[in-house]
């Protein structure tokens, strides 16, 4: 799904609400939440994402690694990465 699918069948969901969002507004709306988000992140806080998930940030130790074109051993430095668990529920939903 494209971004600009994602806001489109966003925005048409939210005519069910009494109060239906333009695409517009959509747009606004997810680009305020991934702003929102990153920082968060950035910060090494979580976010909770109800009936989906959590994103957080998780420490990755430096490790040895091979490059691929020549095999040879290298060192690969410490990092950071965002993970995400899924819920229990959206997990129990994909596994019946």
């Amino acid at each position: 799904m494209t971004k600009q699918e994602l806001i489109a069948k966003a925005a048409a969901e939210t005519k069910g609400y009494g109060r239906p969002l333009t695409q517009a507004d959509m747009e606004t709306a997810l680009h305020t939440l991934c702003n929102v988000a990153s920082a968060e992140l950035l910060d090494g806080g979580e976010i909770s994402l109800p009936g989906l998930g959590k994103l957080k940030i998780k420490e990755v130790p430096a490790r040895q690694g091979r490059n691929p074109r020549t095999g040879e051993a290298m060192e690969l430095p410490a990092s950071r990465k965002v993970v995400f668990s899924m819920s229990k529920t959206l997990k129990e939903t994909m596994n019946p």
